[in-house]
């Protein structure tokens, strides 16, 4: 139905990002949360999990660029990868570009995500019919810590450290990520905004620090998320994501990328003074 409706999300009651909605396309409420998919006037679909903005077909392809290509162009010969979360699918469209990968699996916990955005967000979902994806509904924390899988990069898509995402910021969840991941393996996961979260970051690094040889954050910007300026933070068992990266590797894929190229790999690792300062003694070489 038509809608005069305003979308408005509000980050701890001081600032927030508002979007004029043209049509409701979608709303429902799982066991987990509830979910939301209109259209917008700007950005077009846009999918709300608990009434934050989670992607828009505007830009939603930053985030999922810089999730997936950064830890597959600095692992030499990644053949298999673990998504955790990413229900809109748009990780897993990124992921499935490098075709040397044989195996993709993808944990959601929530189907209504899943089921909302292959009707109404196909530019995300259509991951979702190649068969090299195996997607499992299921509670990411569980596989984890069931799972006898080995996994040469894990990515966590997750939503902020509340509701169902809170345990995947948590030091047990990141203990059963090490122990699953190949002997050179790389964990990355959504790092939330320097501006506004730092206190988050200082707890996910430290988490990250007292498990991981290597831990490192990098940056990107979009257009929804308040503060524009939001982080991943990147771990592994010894591979630096600067030092083993070959950017020829990049030339080589014929990926046609929307937001990362070889340069932007380089420099999205070299972040602003306030967040070094903010996150001094928990980066490791």
């Amino acid at each position: 139905m038509k809608s005069s409706l305003w979308i408005e999300e509000i980050y701890d009651g001081f600032c927030g990002v508002k979007f004029k909605v043209e049509e409701t396309l979608f709303s429902g409420k799982s066991e987990f949360q509830t979910v939301d998919v209109v259209e917008t006037k700007g950005h077009g679909k846009m999918l709300l999990n608990d009434g934050l903005i989670m992607v828009t077909e505007r830009d939603e392809f930053v985030y999922h660029d810089m999730i997936s290509h950064v830890p597959l162009f600095v692992h030499p010969n990644p053949k298999s990868v673990l998504i955790i979360g990413g229900g809109d699918g748009g990780t897993a469209r990124e992921v499935l570009k490098h075709q040397s990968l044989e195996r993709i699996v993808q944990v959601e916990i929530d189907a209504m995500v899943v089921d909302a955005c292959k009707a109404h967000i196909p530019q995300t979902a259509c991951a979702y019919e190649n068969p090299r994806m195996e997607l499992i509904i299921g509670d990411g924390v569980k596989f984890v810590k069931e799972t006898k899988e080995k996994f040469d990069i894990i990515m966590v898509d997750s939503t902020d450290p509340i509701g169902p995402a809170a345990p995947l910021f948590g030091p047990e969840f990141y203990s059963n990520i090490y122990n699953i991941l190949s002997d050179d393996g790389i964990v990355v996961s959504q790092g939330e905004s320097p501006f506004l979260m730092a206190d988050v970051q200082k707890s996910m690094l430290k988490v990250l620090h007292d498990q991981f040889e290597v831990v490192k954050i990098y940056n990107f910007n979009n257009l929804t998320y308040p503060g524009g300026l939001w982080s991943f933070t990147f771990a592994s068992k010894g591979l630096h994501p600067i030092r083993d990266f070959k950017p020829e590797r990049v030339d080589g894929s014929k990926i046609e990328f929307q937001y990362y190229n070889k340069e932007l790999h380089t420099g999205c690792f070299a972040i602003p003074s306030f967040q070094r300062n903010n996150l001094e003694g928990l980066l490791k070489d």
